[in-house]
């Protein structure tokens, strides 16, 4: 009788741990384990993170950061990390966040528009995905890639259209890349195409002459009549004297990108550089910006016109003045230059 009694006593205190453990691995794995109030926290993983990193990034958004680690290793989480943004759910369990963390990565919405350089571009978009800025750009300005894909380095920045985009966050550089280029190619359909043939411009002739509409007039209803006036110089052979041009060659040449230059001078209209458009005739090799979609459009479907010359109106800022003849332009550019000179506007 007495050993029957000791027996049930520890038959009972195994059952009774046993217990107790059951209870407590079952907490661990799948009571709530989040500290945040609103309905999602969201967590990015990078693609060389170690389970230590994860774990720190984590901390802030987790009731028991012990737990966690616990049920990460039981769960062989430690050993094979997954790279991306995962969202984490209020109320989740740690083996509700291991799963998602494991296996749902969830898209990203990027966006870019308007750089100068494909050099501002890569570093844009380094700061919405993974990838760094040197590893964008270096896929982006990739000998063999721009060749294969009839680009060359003045005419890389035309592959990217801007726009916002639902990609991965820790898509690879050459993937953001090759991306673009699928983008570009479903921007550049059969409409389009034929539009750029009737106009006798390439694509990227086309994105270059917008880059130069776009830097001309912030005013998109603007676009198509300023896009008109320098085709019609096109057709002409005349040149595009275009200042933008002549910004981005001084730039360019003294690779000062940060200098603000608000007044072409006529000194600079000499300088040597194949974007000077003062100089040279027709479109030049590359774009001098990022246009707008509405600015691409804008010469696709450039509005119809005799104006060959155009100058800022100081009656209506932000809009021109346009002329048919040089004698109308040189009226309309007098005018202007005596309201700049009165704003002290030197440089």
């Amino acid at each position: 009788m007495y050993i029957k009694r000791i027996l049930f006593i520890v038959a009972l205190i195994g059952i009774l741990v046993c217990g107790i453990f059951a209870y407590n691995v079952y907490g661990a794995f799948f009571s709530s384990n989040t500290a945040f109030e609103n309905e999602e926290a969201y967590l990015f993983v990078a693609s060389d993170a170690t389970f230590e990193q994860v774990a720190e990034d984590i901390a802030p958004l987790l009731k028991d950061v012990e737990s966690f680690v616990k049920v990460a290793e039981r769960k062989k989480y430690t050993t094979n990390i997954k790279s991306g943004h995962f969202a984490i759910k209020k109320g989740m369990s740690n083996n509700d966040i291991i799963n998602t963390i494991r296996s749902q990565n969830k898209p990203v919405k990027i966006a870019f528009n308007n750089q100068e350089r494909i050099e501002n571009l890569a570093g844009r978009i380094a700061t919405q995905i993974d990838a760094d800025s040197l590893s964008l750009l270096m896929a982006m300005k990739e000998p063999n890639f721009l060749k294969a894909n009839g680009f060359t380095e003045e005419t890389a920045l035309t592959m990217y259209i801007p726009n916002s985009y639902e990609l991965y966050w820790n898509i690879s550089a050459k993937g953001f890349r090759d991306r673009m280029l699928k983008e570009h190619k479903r921007f550049w359909n059969e409409s389009r195409k034929a539009k750029a043939k009737l106009l006798k411009l390439t694509p990227e002739q086309v994105y270059a002459l917008a880059s130069i509409v776009h830097k001309e007039t912030a005013k998109v209803d603007e676009r198509p009549r300023v896009a008109g006036v320098y085709l019609n110089r096109i057709k002409r052979g005349i040149k595009l004297d275009a200042d933008p041009t002549i910004i981005y060659a001084l730039k360019k040449k003294a690779n000062d990108w940060d200098v603000v230059i608000k007044r072409v001078l006529y000194k600079d209209l000499e300088i040597d550089s194949p974007y000077n458009t003062y100089r040279n005739v027709g479109v030049p090799p590359g774009p001098i910006f990022m246009p707008d979609i509405s600015a691409i459009d804008a010469v696709l479907n450039a509005e119809k016109h005799s104006y060959y010359y155009f100058v800022a109106d100081i009656e209506r800022f932000g809009y021109h003045k346009f002329a048919k003849t040089l004698s109308q332009h040189n009226a309309n550019s007098a005018a202007y230059k005596r309201w700049i000179n009165n704003q002290g506007i030197r440089r």
